[in-house]
Protein backbone atom coordinates (compact mmCIF):
# COMPACT_ATOMS: atom_id res chain seq x y z
CA UNK A 1 0.00 0.00 0.00
CA UNK A 2 1.37 3.42 -0.97
CA UNK A 3 2.10 5.72 1.94
CA UNK A 4 0.44 9.10 1.95
CA UNK A 5 2.57 10.61 4.72
CA UNK A 6 6.34 10.46 4.24
CA UNK A 7 8.90 11.30 6.93
CA UNK A 8 11.22 14.26 6.26
CA UNK A 9 14.25 11.94 6.00
CA UNK A 10 12.57 9.97 3.18
CA UNK A 11 11.77 13.18 1.32
CA UNK A 12 15.34 14.47 1.75
CA UNK A 13 16.84 11.20 0.50
CA UNK A 14 14.43 11.13 -2.44
CA UNK A 15 15.37 14.69 -3.43
CA UNK A 16 19.06 13.93 -3.03
CA UNK A 17 18.66 10.80 -5.18
CA UNK A 18 17.00 12.80 -7.97
CA UNK A 19 19.70 15.47 -7.93
CA UNK A 20 22.54 12.95 -7.83
CA UNK A 21 21.25 11.01 -10.85
CA UNK A 22 20.86 13.47 -13.73
CA UNK A 23 20.99 10.52 -16.10
CA UNK A 24 17.61 9.29 -14.84
CA UNK A 25 14.17 10.87 -15.19
CA UNK A 26 11.94 11.83 -12.31
CA UNK A 27 9.38 9.33 -13.58
CA UNK A 28 11.79 6.37 -13.27
CA UNK A 29 13.01 7.40 -9.81
CA UNK A 30 9.44 7.97 -8.57
CA UNK A 31 8.51 4.52 -9.83
CA UNK A 32 11.42 2.98 -7.90
CA UNK A 33 10.51 4.87 -4.70
CA UNK A 34 6.81 4.04 -4.95
CA UNK A 35 5.65 7.64 -5.13
CA UNK A 36 3.91 9.56 -7.86
CA UNK A 37 5.92 11.62 -10.31
CA UNK A 38 4.17 14.86 -9.39
CA UNK A 39 4.71 14.25 -5.65
CA UNK A 40 8.42 13.74 -6.13
CA UNK A 41 8.59 16.81 -8.36
CA UNK A 42 6.86 18.90 -5.64
CA UNK A 43 9.42 17.74 -3.05
CA UNK A 44 12.29 18.68 -5.31
CA UNK A 45 10.89 22.13 -6.10
CA UNK A 46 10.18 22.79 -2.41
CA UNK A 47 13.70 21.79 -1.42
CA UNK A 48 15.17 24.02 -4.15
CA UNK A 49 12.97 26.90 -3.00
CA UNK A 50 14.26 26.50 0.58
CA UNK A 51 17.81 26.36 -0.67
CA UNK A 52 18.12 22.74 0.38
CA UNK A 53 18.21 21.30 -3.07
CA UNK A 54 21.71 20.02 -2.51
CA UNK A 55 21.33 18.79 1.04
CA UNK A 56 21.25 15.05 1.15
CA UNK A 57 20.28 12.96 4.20
CA UNK A 58 22.11 9.73 4.83
CA UNK A 59 20.74 7.51 7.60
CA UNK A 60 18.46 10.32 8.73
CA UNK A 61 21.37 12.79 9.08
CA UNK A 62 21.95 15.73 6.80
CA UNK A 63 25.37 15.76 5.14
CA UNK A 64 25.42 19.52 4.94
CA UNK A 65 27.08 19.31 1.48
CA UNK A 66 25.54 21.03 -1.52
CA UNK A 67 25.42 18.51 -4.36
CA UNK A 68 23.14 20.59 -6.53
CA UNK A 69 23.89 20.37 -10.29
CA UNK A 70 21.66 23.29 -11.15
CA UNK A 71 17.97 23.40 -11.97
CA UNK A 72 16.53 19.98 -12.60
CA UNK A 73 15.63 19.32 -16.23
CA UNK A 74 12.01 18.40 -16.65
CA UNK A 75 10.75 15.38 -18.56
CA UNK A 76 9.43 17.70 -21.29
CA UNK A 77 12.87 19.22 -21.78
CA UNK A 78 14.52 15.81 -21.99
CA UNK A 79 11.94 14.58 -24.44
CA UNK A 80 12.47 17.63 -26.62
CA UNK A 81 16.22 17.10 -26.58
CA UNK A 82 15.69 13.47 -27.50
CA UNK A 83 13.53 14.50 -30.46
CA UNK A 84 16.20 16.94 -31.64
CA UNK A 85 18.91 14.31 -31.40
CA UNK A 86 16.83 11.83 -33.38
CA UNK A 87 16.13 14.48 -36.02
CA UNK A 88 19.85 15.23 -36.27
CA UNK A 89 20.61 11.54 -36.66
CA UNK A 90 18.06 11.27 -39.47
CA UNK A 91 19.59 14.31 -41.16
CA UNK A 92 23.09 12.85 -40.96
CA UNK A 93 21.85 9.55 -42.34
CA UNK A 94 20.28 11.38 -45.31
CA UNK A 95 23.51 13.29 -45.94
CA UNK A 96 25.38 9.99 -45.85
CA UNK A 97 22.96 8.52 -48.40
CA UNK A 98 23.38 11.57 -50.64
CA UNK A 99 27.17 11.28 -50.61
CA UNK A 100 27.00 7.55 -51.32
CA UNK A 101 24.79 8.13 -54.35
CA UNK A 102 26.95 11.00 -55.55
CA UNK A 103 30.21 9.05 -55.21
CA UNK A 104 29.77 7.07 -58.45
CA UNK A 105 28.93 9.90 -60.90
CA UNK A 106 31.57 12.19 -59.35
CA UNK A 107 34.29 9.55 -59.11
CA UNK A 108 36.22 10.45 -62.23
CA UNK A 109 35.70 13.94 -63.67
CA UNK A 110 33.51 16.02 -61.42
CA UNK A 111 31.99 19.06 -63.09
CA UNK A 112 29.71 21.71 -61.63
CA UNK A 113 27.12 20.79 -64.24
CA UNK A 114 27.18 17.20 -63.00
CA UNK A 115 26.38 18.40 -59.47
CA UNK A 116 23.51 20.54 -60.69
CA UNK A 117 22.14 17.58 -62.64
CA UNK A 118 22.41 15.40 -59.52
CA UNK A 119 20.41 17.99 -57.52
CA UNK A 120 17.78 18.06 -60.28
CA UNK A 121 17.51 14.25 -60.31
CA UNK A 122 17.18 13.86 -56.50
CA UNK A 123 15.44 17.04 -55.37
CA UNK A 124 12.07 15.29 -54.89
CA UNK A 125 13.64 12.87 -52.40
CA UNK A 126 16.02 15.10 -50.44
CA UNK A 127 15.10 18.69 -51.27
CA UNK A 128 17.15 21.33 -53.09
CA UNK A 129 18.44 23.06 -49.96
CA UNK A 130 19.93 19.93 -48.39
CA UNK A 131 21.40 18.68 -51.67
CA UNK A 132 23.08 22.01 -52.43
CA UNK A 133 24.53 22.17 -48.94
CA UNK A 134 25.93 18.63 -49.02
CA UNK A 135 27.30 18.98 -52.58
CA UNK A 136 28.64 22.48 -51.82
CA UNK A 137 26.92 24.31 -54.66
CA UNK A 138 24.86 27.48 -54.46
CA UNK A 139 21.11 27.29 -54.75
CA UNK A 140 21.02 30.45 -56.86
CA UNK A 141 23.48 28.87 -59.28
CA UNK A 142 21.36 25.74 -59.43
CA UNK A 143 18.19 27.70 -60.22
CA UNK A 144 20.02 29.66 -62.94
CA UNK A 145 21.13 26.34 -64.39
CA UNK A 146 17.53 25.08 -64.35
CA UNK A 147 16.34 28.18 -66.21
CA UNK A 148 18.90 27.52 -68.95
CA UNK A 149 17.69 23.97 -69.72
CA UNK A 150 15.81 25.00 -72.85
CA UNK A 151 18.78 26.96 -74.21
CA UNK A 152 21.14 24.07 -73.53
CA UNK A 153 18.82 21.63 -75.25
CA UNK A 154 18.64 23.85 -78.31
CA UNK A 155 22.43 24.21 -78.35
CA UNK A 156 22.85 20.45 -78.02
CA UNK A 157 20.53 19.85 -80.98
CA UNK A 158 22.41 22.45 -83.03
CA UNK A 159 25.69 20.73 -82.18
CA UNK A 160 24.26 17.40 -83.31
CA UNK A 161 23.25 18.90 -86.65
CA UNK A 162 26.68 20.51 -87.02
CA UNK A 163 28.37 17.21 -86.20
CA UNK A 164 26.34 15.49 -88.92
CA UNK A 165 27.52 18.09 -91.44
CA UNK A 166 31.09 17.62 -90.24
CA UNK A 167 30.91 13.87 -90.68
CA UNK A 168 29.82 14.31 -94.30
CA UNK A 169 32.71 16.70 -94.96
CA UNK A 170 35.08 14.36 -93.13
CA UNK A 171 33.98 11.45 -95.31
CA UNK A 172 34.09 13.53 -98.49
CA UNK A 173 37.73 14.40 -97.86
CA UNK A 174 38.57 10.85 -96.73
CA UNK A 175 38.99 11.77 -93.07
CA UNK A 176 41.84 14.20 -93.67
CA UNK A 177 40.37 17.51 -92.47
CA UNK A 178 41.22 18.83 -89.02
CA UNK A 179 39.49 21.76 -87.31
CA UNK A 180 41.05 24.63 -89.35
CA UNK A 181 40.04 23.23 -92.76
CA UNK A 182 36.73 22.01 -91.33
CA UNK A 183 35.98 25.56 -90.14
CA UNK A 184 36.82 27.00 -93.54
CA UNK A 185 34.66 24.42 -95.32
CA UNK A 186 31.67 25.15 -93.08
CA UNK A 187 32.03 28.89 -93.55
CA UNK A 188 32.27 28.45 -97.31
CA UNK A 189 28.93 26.62 -97.11
CA UNK A 190 27.38 29.65 -95.38
CA UNK A 191 27.45 28.30 -91.82
CA UNK A 192 28.43 30.94 -89.26
CA UNK A 193 30.76 29.16 -86.82
CA UNK A 194 34.02 29.90 -85.01
CA UNK A 195 37.00 27.57 -84.77
CA UNK A 196 36.58 26.97 -81.01
CA UNK A 197 33.11 25.53 -81.49
CA UNK A 198 34.33 23.40 -84.39
CA UNK A 199 37.16 22.04 -82.23
CA UNK A 200 34.77 21.28 -79.37
CA UNK A 201 32.16 19.53 -81.51
CA UNK A 202 34.80 17.50 -83.33
CA UNK A 203 36.34 16.46 -80.03
CA UNK A 204 33.00 15.53 -78.44
CA UNK A 205 31.90 13.48 -81.47
CA UNK A 206 35.23 11.79 -82.17
CA UNK A 207 35.90 13.55 -85.49
CA UNK A 208 39.61 14.07 -86.03
CA UNK A 209 42.08 14.66 -88.83
CA UNK A 210 45.03 12.41 -89.52
CA UNK A 211 48.34 12.65 -87.72
CA UNK A 212 51.85 12.43 -89.05
CA UNK A 213 53.51 9.05 -89.47
CA UNK A 214 57.14 8.30 -88.72
CA UNK A 215 59.27 9.24 -91.71
CA UNK A 216 61.77 7.00 -93.51
CA UNK A 217 65.00 8.39 -94.89
CA UNK A 218 65.09 8.66 -98.69
CA UNK A 219 67.86 11.25 -99.07
CA UNK A 220 71.33 9.85 -99.79
CA UNK A 221 73.77 12.74 -100.07
CA UNK A 222 76.46 12.98 -102.73
CA UNK A 223 79.75 13.93 -101.00
CA UNK A 224 81.60 14.84 -104.24
CA UNK A 225 78.89 17.12 -105.65
CA UNK A 226 79.78 20.61 -106.74
CA UNK A 227 78.62 23.19 -104.19
CA UNK A 228 75.36 25.02 -104.85
CA UNK A 229 74.31 28.01 -102.70
CA UNK A 230 71.20 28.08 -100.52
CA UNK A 231 69.05 30.76 -102.16
CA UNK A 232 65.98 30.07 -100.02
CA UNK A 233 67.49 30.17 -96.50
CA UNK A 234 64.35 28.71 -94.95
CA UNK A 235 62.15 31.48 -96.34
CA UNK A 236 59.48 29.29 -97.91
CA UNK A 237 57.44 32.11 -99.43
CA UNK A 238 57.16 33.78 -102.81
CA UNK A 239 55.26 36.86 -103.91
CA UNK A 240 54.32 35.47 -107.31
CA UNK A 241 53.81 31.96 -108.74
CA UNK A 242 56.50 30.41 -110.94
CA UNK A 243 59.38 32.14 -109.13
CA UNK A 244 60.46 29.79 -106.33
CA UNK A 245 60.01 26.03 -106.08
CA UNK A 246 60.98 23.25 -103.68
CA UNK A 247 61.31 19.55 -104.45
CA UNK A 248 61.97 16.25 -102.74
CA UNK A 249 61.67 12.46 -103.05
CA UNK A 250 59.45 10.42 -100.75
CA UNK A 251 58.75 6.70 -100.53
CA UNK A 252 55.35 5.05 -101.11
CA UNK A 253 55.20 1.69 -99.25
CA UNK A 254 53.60 -1.28 -101.02
CA UNK A 255 52.87 -4.73 -99.57
CA UNK A 256 55.64 -7.29 -99.62
CA UNK A 257 58.28 -4.80 -98.45
CA UNK A 258 58.36 -3.02 -101.81
CA UNK A 259 58.37 0.72 -102.47
CA UNK A 260 57.43 3.24 -105.12
CA UNK A 261 59.07 6.68 -105.11
CA UNK A 262 57.48 10.06 -105.72
CA UNK A 263 59.43 13.15 -106.83
CA UNK A 264 57.66 16.52 -106.37
CA UNK A 265 57.98 20.14 -107.48
CA UNK A 266 55.94 22.56 -105.30
CA UNK A 267 55.40 26.27 -106.00
CA UNK A 268 56.17 28.28 -102.83
CA UNK A 269 53.72 31.03 -103.75
CA UNK A 270 50.56 28.98 -104.27
CA UNK A 271 51.76 25.66 -102.75
CA UNK A 272 50.58 24.03 -105.96
CA UNK A 273 52.16 20.73 -106.98
CA UNK A 274 53.10 21.74 -110.50
CA UNK A 275 55.20 18.68 -111.34
CA UNK A 276 55.53 15.14 -110.07
CA UNK A 277 56.71 11.69 -111.10
CA UNK A 278 56.27 8.16 -109.68
CA UNK A 279 58.62 5.22 -110.34
CA UNK A 280 59.85 2.04 -108.69
CA UNK A 281 63.41 3.47 -108.51
CA UNK A 282 65.22 6.58 -107.26
CA UNK A 283 67.44 7.20 -110.29
CA UNK A 284 68.07 10.74 -111.51
CA UNK A 285 65.47 10.45 -114.27
CA UNK A 286 62.79 10.38 -111.53
CA UNK A 287 63.54 13.99 -110.45
CA UNK A 288 64.19 15.14 -114.03
CA UNK A 289 60.76 13.86 -115.12
CA UNK A 290 59.12 15.76 -112.23
CA UNK A 291 60.92 18.99 -113.21
CA UNK A 292 59.95 18.62 -116.88
CA UNK A 293 56.32 18.04 -115.81
CA UNK A 294 56.48 21.32 -113.86
CA UNK A 295 57.83 23.14 -116.93
CA UNK A 296 54.98 21.70 -119.01
CA UNK A 297 52.44 22.98 -116.44
CA UNK A 298 54.00 26.46 -116.61
CA UNK A 299 54.03 26.66 -120.41
CA UNK A 300 57.24 24.91 -121.41
CA UNK A 301 59.98 26.69 -119.43
CA UNK A 302 60.75 27.87 -115.91
CA UNK A 303 62.95 30.84 -116.86
CA UNK A 304 64.48 32.55 -113.82
CA UNK A 305 62.76 30.29 -111.27
CA UNK A 306 64.72 29.00 -108.27
CA UNK A 307 64.39 25.29 -107.54
CA UNK A 308 65.45 24.35 -104.00
CA UNK A 309 66.18 20.75 -102.96
CA UNK A 310 68.16 18.73 -100.44
CA UNK A 311 71.57 17.21 -101.14
CA UNK A 312 70.34 13.86 -102.41
CA UNK A 313 72.51 12.24 -105.06
CA UNK A 314 69.81 12.69 -107.72
CA UNK A 315 69.73 16.49 -107.26
CA UNK A 316 73.53 16.68 -107.20
CA UNK A 317 73.99 14.76 -110.45
CA UNK A 318 75.23 16.26 -113.72
CA UNK A 319 72.15 15.05 -115.55
CA UNK A 320 69.90 17.05 -113.24
CA UNK A 321 72.14 20.12 -113.60
CA UNK A 322 71.82 19.90 -117.41
CA UNK A 323 68.03 19.63 -117.14
CA UNK A 324 67.92 22.77 -114.96
CA UNK A 325 70.02 24.74 -117.47
CA UNK A 326 67.83 23.57 -120.34
CA UNK A 327 64.65 24.70 -118.57
CA UNK A 328 66.08 27.99 -117.28
CA UNK A 329 66.08 26.96 -113.61
CA UNK A 330 68.50 28.25 -110.97
CA UNK A 331 69.47 25.51 -108.53
CA UNK A 332 69.47 25.93 -104.72
CA UNK A 333 70.36 23.43 -102.00
CA UNK A 334 70.30 23.43 -98.20
CA UNK A 335 72.97 22.17 -95.84
CA UNK A 336 73.82 18.47 -95.71
CA UNK A 337 71.82 16.53 -93.11
CA UNK A 338 69.48 19.44 -92.25
CA UNK A 339 65.87 18.61 -93.10
CA UNK A 340 64.67 22.03 -91.91
CA UNK A 341 66.36 23.63 -94.94
CA UNK A 342 63.76 21.90 -97.11
CA UNK A 343 60.85 21.89 -94.64
CA UNK A 344 58.17 22.96 -97.14
CA UNK A 345 58.79 19.94 -99.36
CA UNK A 346 59.01 17.64 -96.32
CA UNK A 347 55.69 18.98 -95.02
CA UNK A 348 53.98 18.35 -98.38
CA UNK A 349 55.20 14.74 -98.47
CA UNK A 350 54.08 14.15 -94.89
CA UNK A 351 50.59 15.48 -95.61
CA UNK A 352 50.28 13.34 -98.73
CA UNK A 353 51.16 10.08 -96.97
CA UNK A 354 49.20 10.89 -93.86
CA UNK A 355 46.02 11.58 -95.82
CA UNK A 356 46.35 8.77 -98.32
CA UNK A 357 47.55 5.92 -96.09
CA UNK A 358 45.35 7.05 -93.16
CA UNK A 359 47.22 5.00 -90.62
CA UNK A 360 47.85 1.94 -92.83
CA UNK A 361 51.40 0.65 -93.17
CA UNK A 362 51.25 0.19 -96.94
CA UNK A 363 49.08 -0.06 -100.04
CA UNK A 364 48.06 -3.54 -101.22
CA UNK A 365 49.75 -3.12 -104.62
CA UNK A 366 51.57 -0.59 -106.82
CA UNK A 367 48.51 0.19 -108.97
CA UNK A 368 46.43 1.11 -105.93
CA UNK A 369 49.24 3.30 -104.66
CA UNK A 370 49.55 5.17 -107.97
CA UNK A 371 45.80 5.75 -108.34
CA UNK A 372 45.40 6.85 -104.72
CA UNK A 373 48.26 9.34 -104.97
CA UNK A 374 46.99 10.63 -108.32
CA UNK A 375 43.51 11.21 -106.87
CA UNK A 376 44.89 12.99 -103.81
CA UNK A 377 47.17 15.26 -105.86
CA UNK A 378 44.23 16.27 -108.06
CA UNK A 379 42.10 17.14 -105.03
CA UNK A 380 45.06 18.88 -103.37
CA UNK A 381 45.52 21.27 -106.29
CA UNK A 382 41.85 21.89 -107.04
CA UNK A 383 39.72 21.75 -103.86
CA UNK A 384 41.76 20.92 -100.74
CA UNK A 385 41.98 23.99 -98.53
CA UNK A 386 45.45 25.14 -97.49
CA UNK A 387 46.15 26.93 -94.20
CA UNK A 388 48.91 29.05 -95.77
CA UNK A 389 46.56 30.35 -98.46
CA UNK A 390 43.70 31.62 -96.31
CA UNK A 391 41.98 28.23 -96.63
CA UNK A 392 41.88 28.39 -100.44
CA UNK A 393 43.04 25.60 -102.73
CA UNK A 394 46.31 26.24 -104.65
CA UNK A 395 44.62 26.71 -108.03
CA UNK A 396 41.94 29.00 -106.55
CA UNK A 397 44.71 31.04 -104.96
CA UNK A 398 46.52 31.42 -108.28
CA UNK A 399 43.24 32.53 -109.88
CA UNK A 400 42.91 35.18 -107.18
CA UNK A 401 46.39 36.48 -107.97
CA UNK A 402 45.58 36.57 -111.70
CA UNK A 403 42.41 38.52 -110.94
CA UNK A 404 44.38 41.08 -108.94
CA UNK A 405 46.85 41.46 -111.79
CA UNK A 406 44.06 42.01 -114.29
CA UNK A 407 42.41 44.60 -112.04
CA UNK A 408 45.71 46.46 -111.72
Amino acid sequence: MVMKNYPPEFKADAVALVLSRPDRTITSIARDLGVSRETLRVWVRAAQARGEGGRRAVGGVSTGKDTSAGPLPSDDVLEEENKQLKARIRELEQERDILRKAAKPFRERDKLVNRFQFVEDHKALYGVKRLCRVLQVSRSGFYRWVKGVAARLARCQADEQLAGRMRRIHAEYEGTYGSPRMTAELRAAGIVVNHKRVERVMREHGIAGLRLRKKVRTTVSEPDAAPVPDLIRRDFTAEQPNTRYVGDITYLPVSGGRFLYLATVVDLSSRRLVGWSIADHMRTELVVDALQAAAHTRGGRLDGAVFHTDNGAQYCSREFARACRRLGVTRSRGAVGTSADNAAAESFNASLKRETLQGAHHWPDARTARLTVFGWITRYNTIRRHSQLGQLSPIDYEKTIDSLKSAA
